[in-house]
C-alpha cells in the first residue's frame, strides 16, 4: 500500500524581505536576490520593518506592499535607471503668496 501526502498549510512564499541596511533592503525573489536601494525607491526610507516585510507578488512581475500602498515592476527594481523618478505634482506652498504693499 502506498502513503499519500496531503498538501497543508500555504505554499512558502516567492517573495521575501531577507536583510535592511541603511540603503536600502534585499528582496529573495524567484531563484534570486536583488537590492531595493532607498535612493532609487525612497518611499520605503521611512517605512518600519513590519511594512517592508509585508510584500506580495501580484503576478510574476509586480510586487506590492499593502500597508504602504507602493507598487513596484520587479524590471525597475533590476533596472532603475531605466525608470528614473519624475513627478509632475507641484509643491503645496506652505505660506500665502506675498501681497504688494499698498500705494497710498
Amino acid at each position: 500500500m502506498r502513503m499519500k501526502f496531503a498538501t497543508r498549510g500555504k505554499p512558502i512564499s516567492v517573495v521575501e524581505v531577507t536583510n535592511v541596511s541603511k540603503h536600502g533592503f534585499w528582496l529573495w525573489l524567484g531563484e534570486r536576490e536583488r537590492f531595493v536601494a532607498f535612493e532609487h525607491f525612497p518611499w520605503f526610507r521611512d517605512a518600519s520593518i513590519g511594512q517592508l516585510w509585508n510584500v506580495e507578488l501580484l503576478h510574476a512581475h509586480h510586487l506590492y506592499w499593502p500597508d504602504l500602498d507602493v507598487d513596484v515592476a520587479v524590471d525597475s527594481i533590476d533596472h532603475p535607471e531605466r525608470f528614473p523618478l519624475v513627478s509632475q505634482a507641484r509643491p503645496k506652498r506652505t505660506q500665502p503668496p506675498r501681497q504688494k504693499p499698498a500705494r497710498g
